[in-house]
């Protein structure tokens, strides 16, 4: 059956698009690779598949873990596990089993994309903010957490600071599945405004190209938040 990029096409899933086709077959296969045919012999052959007419597509779950144990880098490996989980085309569950069953080597990427969506990073650009916040040494937001006004629901910011009021979205097109949702998150932004929270936008080419600028607007956001009074919301942390 067909794996990998081919196989996250049909399930629809974004990946950068390779010259071959993956395809599992039994360890005793003795087939070999032909031409744009890659053979990947495998004592895990899946019991249930997706079918497309003649063909036969691994489930989503299990492209995603062949395909990303053959990726170098942690952005193209969030970009495939976040996709993946935001458009439902299979369950965190499902790819924690395809990780703990699949093969160790080159499963640490896969392990660490993983990680951050249990965190509660929803999308590859929320993983790299995730990632710069660590490394530049500042306090730790909330990822994904509800904020509510009383019995109000206001938001769920990508980030948020609930004891300085801050916000922080990651605006752009590309993280979010369709315009209807990116409309969305911009009048989610308006309203969190409306309840005096200091909303900060980063597109994910800010935070890959300006690391520094978007570090440098966070600290102060949060220097000017300072002994102020805080906010009278309530917040309840994402959950796993």
């Amino acid at each position: 059956m067909i794996t990998g990029a081919a196989a996250l096409s049909v399930h629809r899933i974004r990946v950068r698009q390779s010259d071959f086709i993956d395809v599992l077959v039994p360890a005793t296969c003795q087939r070999r690779d032909a031409e744009f045919v890659r053979m990947h012999r495998t004592g895990r052959m899946p019991e249930r598949i997706q079918e497309f007419g003649p063909i036969r597509y691994a489930l989503a779950a299990r492209a995603v873990g062949d395909t990303v144990r053959g990726m170098h880098s942690l952005r193209d490996v969030r970009g495939v596990v976040a996709d993946a989980v935001q458009r439902g085309a299979c369950e965190l569950r499902e790819l924690m089993d395809e990780l703990n069953a699949g093969p160790r080597r080159e499963s640490a990427l896969f392990r660490e994309a993983l990680a951050e969506v249990v965190g509660g990073s929803r999308s590859a650009a929320e993983g790299a903010l995730r990632q710069l916040i660590i490394k530049s040494g500042l306090e730790m937001p909330l990822f994904n957490a509800d904020v509510y006004d009383g019995d109000v629901f206001i938001a769920r910011p990508d980030a948020w600071y609930p004891e300085f009021g801050i916000a922080i979205e990651v605006d752009s097109r590309e993280w979010h599945l369709g315009p209807d949702d990116h409309k969305k998150t911009l009048k989610r932004g308006n309203r969190m405004e409306t309840y005096l929270i200091n909303v900060l936008r980063f597109t994910p080419n800010d935070i890959r190209d300006e690391p520094e600028r978007v570090i440098a607007e966070i600290r102060e956001a949060i220097k000017r938040a300072r002994g102020r009074a805080r906010l009278n919301l309530r917040t309840i942390p994402a959950s796993a």
